[in-house]
């Protein structure tokens, strides 16, 4: 069973640095807006085992229209619990508390390995891919939210 909730950015870190910067030190998984005013962090546990985190930041992409935006950032599942549904629901929580706050916009630059995934979660590519470095190819991916 899949429980979803807030956690403090703090948490995030040890998903952040073995999913998604390995060979990067700890610190690159420490972002300095982890403690803004406006952003929050969810994580979904199964069985007391934090297994899925995303991170979420009042932030608006300079490409996009002048609607409120927030970025997802920093999304990480372990393998072992993929396919459970973690990733999913850890972003309906957000856009749930999101949407009180009237946000019309989700986005985030996303791996183009997946891609697809933020498809089927809703999100449609922006723009052209682009090198992130040291991670490699991301693309923008936008969601329109419903109020």
């Amino acid at each position: 069973m899949l429980k979803v909730r807030e956690i403090k950015p703090e948490m995030a870190y040890d998903l952040r640095h073995t999913i998604l910067r390995p060979h990067q030190p700890f610190e690159a998984c420490i972002y300095d807006t982890d403690h803004d005013e406006n952003a929050f962090h969810v994580g979904a546990y199964y069985e007391e085992t934090l297994v899925s985190i995303a991170s979420f930041y009042e932030e608006n992409h300079p490409e996009l229209s002048s609607k409120k935006q927030y970025r997802l950032r920093a999304m990480a599942t372990l393998p072992s619990h993929r396919k459970l549904g973690a990733g999913r629901a850890v972003v309906q929580f957000a856009e749930n508390r999101i949407s009180e706050k009237e946000t019309e916009i989700l986005w985030c630059m996303g791996r183009t390995s997946v891609q697809e995934y933020y498809e089927r979660l809703g999100f449609k590519p922006h723009g052209e891919v682009f090198d992130y470095p040291p991670i490699g190819p991301h693309i923008v991916m936008v969601k329109e939210l419903s109020r």
